[in-house]
């Protein structure tokens, strides 16, 4: 990474000194800045404890070392990270205001940002694929370094041809170091790099989403073949949580990267970030897991077992 930003300086070195990005992000709320610092800070330590929980429960708690389980455990330590990369610093900036980041900083926050939220992508297409059958341990293994794997890769190709063009402006109007508000601050044509991110947001985004609608149209079929209409609804129950992270992680994504850039809007898209940087990974605790009967089962157990 910081041989990408060295390259990508000495290249611009004509055009500017920039050495360091300034984010806008949420200057244009005034006075209203602390107020969501607080609903930031809540939302966050919520999806911490709520992770930390699920990543703790089910290391220790034998009945939960399912493959189901396994990945919802690895979803819970990627998003950890993930937050991690970006909120902090987003609660810096509400009360501090203008608070610069260096270009190898960037490049960082970038570099993991695409990285873990590839990973996500795929860990729910892995999760979709389990949903449907019991996948065994070696299986299991090669999906979870497989979405970590595409992940790296795309994100060393998109931060490698980002930081090496030649940057005019420090100015970021964002809140944290996105793609395309990055790219705008570049002094050349950014045609390629457009091409590139265009091909990795398509891949990632419009691949998973058609395993998981395979995943989904064999799990339904498997479901009208079962007599009982209990038992299709109790079948159905067990993917309702699925659905609902699927529908805002990739329709936030699809919005978002997918888009023309005709339809772009300031406003829009930091909404839209907020929703998939701060929102969304909350999602994974509460509505995935903390409201999973099986996981209560195991966190009164451990409670019992501490009292005892």
């Amino acid at each position: 990474i910081s041989l990408c930003v060295s390259m990508g300086v000495t290249q611009g070195k004509n055009f500017t000194g920039v050495k360091e990005f300034i984010f806008l992000g949420f200057s244009s709320f005034g006075k209203h800045q602390f107020t969501l610092f607080m609903v930031f800070l809540n939302i966050y330590t919520l999806t911490l404890a709520g992770n930390i929980i699920i990543v703790t429960i089910t290391c220790i708690d034998r009945h939960l070392h399912t493959p189901m389980y396994f990945f919802l455990s690895m979803l819970a330590s990627s998003e950890t990270v993930y937050t991690l990369v970006i909120v902090p610093r987003i609660l810096s900036s509400l009360i501090f205001h203008k608070h610069p980041i260096s270009l190898a900083g960037c490049a960082t926050q970038m570099f993991f940002f695409v990285t873990l939220a590839i990973n996500n992508c795929f860990l729910l297409t892995a999760m979709g694929y389990d949903r449907f059958v019991a996948i065994c341990k070696p299986l299991r293994h090669t999906l979870v370094c497989g979405s970590f794997g595409t992940g790296l890769v795309m994100a060393v190709l998109q931060v490698t041809a980002m930081f090496n063009l030649p940057f005019c402006g420090k100015v970021v109007d964002h809140f944290f170091c996105d793609i395309y508000p990055v790219m705008k601050l570049s002094c050349t044509d950014t045609t390629v790099n457009e091409i590139i991110n265009y091909g990795v947001s398509s891949f990632v985004i419009l691949v998973p989403i058609g395993l998981i609608f395979i995943s989904y149209v064999l799990i339904i079929s498997s479901i009208l073949k079962i007599s009982s209409a209990e038992g299709r609804k109790k079948t159905f129950a067990t993917c309702a949580s699925h659905l609902t992270v699927v529908i805002v992680h990739y329709g936030c994504a699809s919005i978002s990267y997918l888009k023309p850039k005709s339809e772009s809007s300031i406003d829009k898209d930091l909404l839209l970030s907020v929703t998939y940087t701060i929102i969304t990974p909350l999602l994974n605790p509460v509505v995935y897991s903390l409201r999973n009967k099986e996981v209560k089962d195991a966190l009164h157990r451990a409670v019992g077992r501490n009292i005892s």
